[in-house]
């Protein structure tokens, strides 16, 4: 990715931030509302908001950033009223520009540490490892036996195409049936992977990630083009899974702070739920079925179907 693209990311991902706000949300006066022609605010109301020249901002919106400070960055942040991940993408995006792509790539960890995979291996749920292509770099018996369904064929995995998320979400046809929120999961895996991209907007993975996906996936470029962000730390997510059925399950993801780019995600089933039976049920066929993935990390367990 050059820097051209990273000045018009800077300047769609802002006018992306003040379509969706009205003056009304922000306390501005409307005298003109017929002749309106943006959906939200105009280039003068953040201007305004945020206590810049029309001009000064306009430029910002065109990518061009250099020497414009934090302190400025901060005022368009309170003016488009950006959360926390949406604050730290743009604070991103500048840093990718201003800095360029050598000093601009945080360092990526290639390996998982067998710490880390004994961690993995003592949990009694589902966990796994990912990277910020959303690839699943590591997992316990259970975390295979969670995904199955994203490893179609077991008997010929390719350790160079780990499996991954995204392109499971929007490219195979079962993943609809398997995340029973497919939107809302969509949604996520999008905005994340739009997150960790803004943090290396030079990764080489994740640019080709993203070209595969919106030359193949309509519903992909559509969710990208929105430019939303997400921090990814907790939440809920439904499965239905093709050996135990539905689950439900709460689920925490944290980064490992000495493996820069990682990050270990853990579901956990409230307990005497029946996702807990369900769960149980899992460990006992995975035990069963896939035991000798367990020595493998990060390969696939097979999908299968209650026949």
């Amino acid at each position: 990715m050059e820097s051209t693209d990273r000045a018009a990311d800077i300047g769609e991902f802002l006018a992306s931030r003040r379509a969706r706000i009205t003056p009304d949300q922000v306390g501005l006066p409307v005298y003109d509302a017929a002749k309106r022609r943006v959906p939200g605010l105009r280039r003068q109301e953040v201007a305004t908001l945020a206590g810049l020249s029309v001009d000064y901002y306009t430029q910002i919106e065109r990518g061009k950033v250099t020497g414009v400070s934090e302190s400025v960055l901060d005022a368009i942040a309170r003016a488009l009223q950006l959360d926390e991940a949406e604050r730290a993408h743009l604070f991103d995006l500048h840093r990718s520009i201003v800095t360029g792509p050598q000093r601009a790539r945080p360092r990526r960890a290639k390996t998982i540490r067998p710490t880390i995979q004994r961690m993995l291996d003592t949990s009694t749920v589902p966990a796994y490892v990912r990277n910020t292509r959303q690839d699943i770099v590591a997992a316990n018996l259970l975390g295979h036996a969670l995904h199955a369904p994203l490893y179609p064929d077991p008997l010929h995995p390719d350790p160079r195409r780990p499996v991954n998320v995204v392109r499971f979400c929007f490219l195979d046809p079962f993943a609809q049936e398997f995340f029973l929120d497919w939107d809302q999961v969509a949604d996520g895996v999008v905005n994340l992977l739009r997150s960790d991209a803004g943090r290396d907007p030079y990764d080489r993975g994740i640019s080709d990630l993203v070209g595969e996906l919106s030359t193949r996936s309509d519903e992909f470029r559509v969710r990208w083009a929105k430019h939303n962000v997400r921090l990814h730390h907790n939440g809920v997510k439904r499965f239905h899974h093709p050996v135990v059925g539905d689950l439900t399950l709460d689920w925490e993801s944290m980064p490992l702070p000495a493996d820069p780019g990682l990050a270990l995600t853990f579901y956990c089933p409230k307990p005497g739920s029946p996702s807990a039976d369900a769960i149980a049920l899992l460990a006992s066929w995975a035990a069963t079925n896939l035991q000798d993935q367990s020595a493998a990390p990060g390969q696939p367990a097979p999908r299968t179907t209650n026949e």
